[in-house]
């Protein structure tokens, strides 16, 4: 039996950052479940739907990736695909506190399911969603930040 991994995030949008923290994650595991997770509570860009659809373009040619959504506490959908790992990339030191806090959480809620940190690589380090969409928004060049199916639909959003 493969051991599944869960990666997840909002990739609103998908960052060469994140692609290459799924990538790694799929080298290791059997099965990689990229789990758009739905936050609500946040105005993202992108729709689900849309994100979706961007994540399952661009990983497309790794064939032990899937991507799905939820809405709930990860934990509990990792626990409901049989996961036994989650995998966060960071970026910094920066990253490291809130990734130890969610870790800790995530601890108590199901012991069972252990969290790796895959280190990004360093030119990605400053790379995150927020700033692809800031500079998206204002025309500069994203092609190095995100993959070209990401590029498209950001031009597309910000009628560039």
């Amino acid at each position: 039996m493969s051991k599944i991994a869960v990666v997840p995030g909002s990739f609103d949008p998908l960052t060469n950052g994140h692609l290459d923290v799924i990538k790694r994650a799929a080298r290791v595991f059997g099965v990689v479940k990229v789990a758009i997770m739905n936050n609500s509570a946040k105005d993202s860009l992108f729709t689900v739907e849309e994100r979706m659809a961007l994540i399952k373009e661009v990983t497309a040619t790794i064939p032990n990736v899937e991507v799905e959504t939820s809405s709930g506490l990860m934990i509990d959908y990792a626990k409901s695909v049989g996961a036994t790992a989650v995998v966060r990339g960071l970026r910094a030191v920066t990253d490291f506190e809130y990734e130890m806090q969610i870790t800790s959480m995530n601890r108590v809620l199901d012991e069972s399911i252990e969290t790796f940190f895959i280190m990004t690589n360093n030119q990605y380090s400053f790379l995150s969603s927020s700033i692809v969409k800031e500079v998206a928004k204002y025309g500069g060049n994203i092609s190095v930040l995100v993959p070209k199916p990401v590029e498209d639909a950001l031009k597309r959003k910000f009628v560039l």
